[in-house]
Formats: C-alpha cells, sequence, structure tokens
C-alpha cells in the first residue's frame, strides 16, 4: 500500500467516529427538541452535516485510491448512514491499516515474496 493510499484510509477512519458522534447527539437534540424547549438541532444538523459531507469526500477518495470492489466500498457507505455505523468503519479501517503495515514489513523484511 502506498502513502497516499494510507492517507486516504486514515483521513476516513479519522473521520467515521466524529460523524458517528454527531450523528448520535443529533437523534437526542431532536428528542430533546420534543420533549423539552432546549433546540440544539440547528446546530448539531449543521456539524453532522460537515462531518457526513466529509465522511462521503474521504469515502470517495478511499475507494478510489484503495481499489475497493462494489462490496465493500457499499459497506463503509451503508456503515456511514447509520446511527452507530462509523464506529464500525472505524475500527474495521484500523484493523485494514495494521493488516497491511504488518504485510508491509513483512515484505520489507524479506519474510514473504507478496
Amino acid at each position: 500500500m502506498d502513502i497516499k493510499t494510507a492517507s486516504a484510509l486514515r483521513r476516513l477512519r479519522l473521520v467515521s467516529a466524529p460523524e458517528a458522534v454527531s450523528f448520535l447527539l443529533l437523534l437526542v437534540c431532536s428528542v430533546l427538541k420534543r420533549t423539552t424547549d432546549f433546540n440544539a438541532v440547528p446546530v448539531m444538523g449543521m456539524v453532522h452535516g460537515i462531518l457526513f459531507i466529509l465522511y462521503l469526500i474521504f469515502w470517495a477518495d478511499a475507494w478510489n485510491r484503495a481499489k475497493w470492489g462494489l462490496k465493500t466500498a457499499a459497506l463503509y457507505f451503508v456503515l456511514s448512514v447509520l446511527p452507530t455505523g462509523g464506529f464500525f468503519a472505524e475500527r474495521k479501517l484500523k484493523r485494514e491499516a495494521e493488516s497491511a503495515l504488518i504485510a508491509s514489513r513483512a515484505r520489507n523484511e524479506g519474510i514473504v515474496n507478496a
């Protein structure tokens, strides 16, 4: 994996958890808006919207650079629209990065010829 691919995956991973948190906070704010006088939906909506757009931009970049198949790309997209999906995406991307790093080190040390 080259540095640009690794960077694209890292950006996607770093934005996925905050995007999931903002989605959950937006849901909480929506409930609070309907049950109390507290209305933070406009602010949380904008924060979540910005993070979601960043996620989509980074997702498209990672899909392009990592040469994911349609199934993998669709999985990461579906995870972006689920309330807690960003946490699962972050964890899966972290595991992929660790596996790529281990494989890269093994190739550099001559352990494998992959």
